[in-house]
């Protein structure tokens, strides 16, 4: 439900895996391989003269610093920043708006008995913010023995709020009755706040509905 750029996200773990992958495979061959720690003895020589011609020919005349340094920075910065962008992309989505409407006053029709704004009534706007929804929708799923925990939070959906609600049920409770009874409290939650809002349900397991014990009752 977020806007995540999930593609971006693979590729830059792609290319940061292979790289790791071949750094620790180059290493592991040098010390593992006598073939592999001989031709590192012969080519870093060679290695080491050509960074000292590259240092040579990138030096200025009447100069001692290589302009190079200045180059490899201003590249590092540019990879800062990609990495701050890229950070602040993660994630984004989030409201804290679950609906809003307006509300029209009313005043004295005369005779007639109808409403008219003009009458004396005072129109305004009703907001509901996603804390108070979510924390309704919550407290309501945690009063249920057969979930060990729940989180509700609220993202935005093509312009659009809507509940992403997360159920952790206990060990053998089936999952379609969980997501039946999310359903109703959902509808209840539309009924009393008098919108209709999208809402994605995950029924999820892990080790602590595996190993949470389910209680007792006499």
């Amino acid at each position: 439900m977020n806007t995540t750029p999930r593609l971006l996200n693979r590729f830059v773990l792609a290319v940061v895996g292979l790289i790791a992958l071949a750094l620790g495979a180059g290493g592991l061959a040098l010390l593992t391989l006598p073939a592999a720690a001989g031709w590192w003895r012969s080519a870093a020589p060679r290695a080491g003269q050509a960074v000292e011609d590259l240092r040579s020919r990138t030096t200025l005349e009447g100069q001692e610093d290589t302009w190079l340094w200045i180059a490899l920075a201003l590249v590092l910065v540019f990879l800062i920043v990609m990495l701050i962008v890229w950070i602040a992309a993660q994630g984004r989505g989030r409201t804290g708006l679950f609906a809003t409407g307006t509300v029209t006053g009313r005043g004295g029709g005369g005779a007639t008995g109808r409403g008219d704004s003009s009458g004396g009534g005072t129109a305004g706007s009703v907001t509901i913010t996603a804390a108070a929804a979510e924390q309704a929708l919550k407290a309501a799923l945690l009063e249920r023995p057969d979930l060990v925990g729940a989180s509700v939070s609220t993202w935005r959906i093509r312009g659009v709020p809507g509940i992403r609600v997360r159920v952790l049920p206990r060990k053998g409770v089936p999952p379609y009755d969980i997501a039946v009874e999310v359903s109703r409290l959902v509808e209840a939650l539309d009924a009393v706040t008098g919108s209709r809002t999208p809402v994605l349900i995950s029924v999820s397991s892990g080790a602590r509905a595996r190993f949470t014990r389910a209680d007792r009752v006499t």
